[in-house]
């Protein structure tokens, strides 16, 4: 199944797509975590059911396939051609780079950081270093603390896109990456969520980020440093997991920062998040706009 949200009259709304349309489920369950509650094989059973109102995907306003979830969990330099990348661009030399993390590096992104698919992201008018990450985010499913790695599949409800992005400066103010992470509406996910069973196996995914159509990143899933079922283990050692959380697995190397010269977003630009088997999250980049109230020196 793929599971959706979006707005529909101003509210939002979420179903099951079916060919060219979604199934509405807000009537059953007011929201995607519920139905996620309720379990996967509810979900879709609801959706079989007969009468069920529809909509057709053409037009819809995308939201991110969990418009809420309690905890956004982000996973940094958990590709080792990333990190060795990551260490070049500090050090300036093509020998240089970084030991392998010992532990995943992680940090976190607030909800208003991210909107869905086919919605402009924001370049920050607080920065000219705005960069593109495309990455598998993990939504799950059954909720619980101090999951076995040997049992961390059977938590995930499915997969989406993650079009993580960085703002690179305030980034690397210090040694917390958190304001560089979270400005509002600089990252996108979706298009969808993809249940788990359709994906199988998810170390045989590859990631691929397009900026205007041109391949800047391509990455396999199997060479995490930290592969998904270890991340929800080291995850739910420290914090409880709950339906609809999400977790972003990392990014490939090729970012825009480590390029010669640098490779930084502008308004116009279209980033591509392509994960074949889970789907092609579209956004384009636009200048984050001036609204009322906003403070001028």
């Amino acid at each position: 199944m793929k599971l959706i949200s979006f707005l529909e009259a101003g509210r939002n709304a979420w179903g099951v797509v079916r060919d060219t349309d979604v199934v509405v489920l807000t009537h059953v369950w007011p929201d995607v975590i519920a139905g996620l509650e309720a379990g996967l094989d509810e979900i879709a059973g609801a959706a079989r059911a007969d009468g069920m109102p529809c909509r057709p995907l053409a037009g819809l306003q995308w939201l991110p396939p969990v418009p809420a979830p309690g905890k956004i969990l982000c996973v940094g330099l958990n590709y080792g051609r990333h990190v060795a990348e990551a260490g070049r661009a500090e050090a300036g030399r093509a020998e240089a780079g970084r030991d392998l993390p010992a532990h995943p590096s992680m940090f976190v992104r607030f909800a208003d950081s991210v909107v869905g698919h086919r919605e402009p992201v924001w370049k920050p008018r607080a920065s000219d270093r705005f960069d593109y990450e495309g990455e598998l985010a993990v939504v799950i499913g059954r909720g619980g603390r101090h999951i076995a790695a040997e049992d961390a599949l059977s938590h995930v409800a499915g997969y989406t896109c993650m079009a993580e992005n960085s703002v690179r400066d305030f980034q690397k103010h210090n040694a917390q990456v958190t304001p560089g992470k979270n400005f509002e509406r600089s990252g996108a996910i979706g298009p969808w969520l993809v249940t788990a069973d359709e994906v199988g196996d998810p170390s045989r995914l590859e990631v691929m980020s397009r900026l205007n159509g041109e391949l800047m990143q391509h990455g396999q899933v199997s060479d995490l440093i930290f592969p998904i079922p270890e991340l929800i283990a080291y995850i739910s050692a420290f914090t409880p997991l709950s339906p609809g959380d999400i977790i972003a697995t990392g990014t490939p190397e090729g970012v825009g920062s480590s390029r010669k010269p640098p490779r930084f977003m502008v308004a116009g630009d279209t980033l591509e998040v392509d994960i074949p088997g889970v789907g092609t999250l579209v956004n384009t980049v636009a200048d984050e706009p001036a609204r009322q109230g906003d403070a001028h020196g």
